[in-house]
């Protein structure tokens, strides 16, 4: 009996030991990419503010409301854009915990789903910062009363960016997302095509609740996300289980 007991429970001892080398492994390349980060963490935050700067009057420039803002503020984003380049790394940690327990068919699909999900939420991040804030900052700087200075802190700047940064990301995994569904059986590909005129509803509805109340933002993240819809579909057909005569899935 206790033989029995001894050998269920190494399983997960060996299961528990290699979530523990996994983390540890995830947690020292961020670290190690932070600490290389850190010494250009200014710079990274100046390259930040330049879409705002660029839309400022001449002369126009951040400030710190905070004793310690221009400390932290700096850190936070060398915090953040380390998550971001690390995250191949901590993906490849995940995956790497995860694979043996998965099917092959599992493990063909798997693969190139994180690949497209990293690809697309980079993709996002840089259309927000190229394309997004320029406007969003040209918008706001254009509508700022006569006698009022636009002079934002740069703590307030970063949060406003870093949010916008997750929205875009976020809002671009959406064939991710529709892929998934699909794969679990959860929607089919029809359903989607169906329901195209609910989802362009709800996607404009997002759009005006997560960016700023302009129409040219809000249409800059909506229509990228109306395509983004339809290239889903696009790849949901290709990868969905399809069924035999008899009614049946096949792989």
């Amino acid at each position: 009996m206790t033989d029995a007991a001894d050998d269920s429970e190494r399983p997960l001892i060996a299961h528990l030991l290699e979530l523990r080398s996994r983390l540890l492994r995830g947690v020292v390349g961020l670290v190690v990419v932070l600490l290389g980060l850190l010494p250009f963490a200014n710079k990274l935050y100046a390259l930040l503010a330049q879409p705002l700067l660029d839309k400022l009057p001449k002369g126009g420039q951040l400030i710190a409301t905070q004793v310690a803002s221009p400390f932290f503020a700096p850190m936070k984003l060398a915090f953040f854009v380390a998550l971001v380049v690390a995250m191949p790394w901590l993906l490849y940690q995940a995956w790497a915990f995860v694979a043996p327990g998965l099917y092959r068919r599992e493990k063909r699909l798997a693969l190139p789903l994180l690949s497209s999900a990293l690809l697309l939420f980079y993709s996002g991040c840089a259309f927000a910062y190229f394309l997004v804030l320029p406007t969003v900052f040209g918008f706001l700087a254009s509508v700022t009363p006569d006698g009022v200075a636009m002079m934002t802190d740069i703590s307030s700047y970063l949060d406003f960016v870093l949010v916008l940064f997750l929205a875009f990301g976020l809002a671009f995994e959406l064939p991710v997302a529709l892929v998934i569904l699909v794969l679990l059986g959860w929607v089919t590909t029809a359903q989607l095509r169906e329901g195209r005129g609910y989802a362009v509803v709800g996607i404009f509805v997002i759009a005006a609740v997560v960016t700023p109340p302009d129409v040219i933002s809000q249409l800059m993240l909506a229509i990228p996300m109306c395509l983004l819809y339809e290239a889903g579909i696009l790849a949901a057909s290709m990868v969905s289980p399809r069924t035999n005569a008899d009614g049946a899935r096949t792989d």
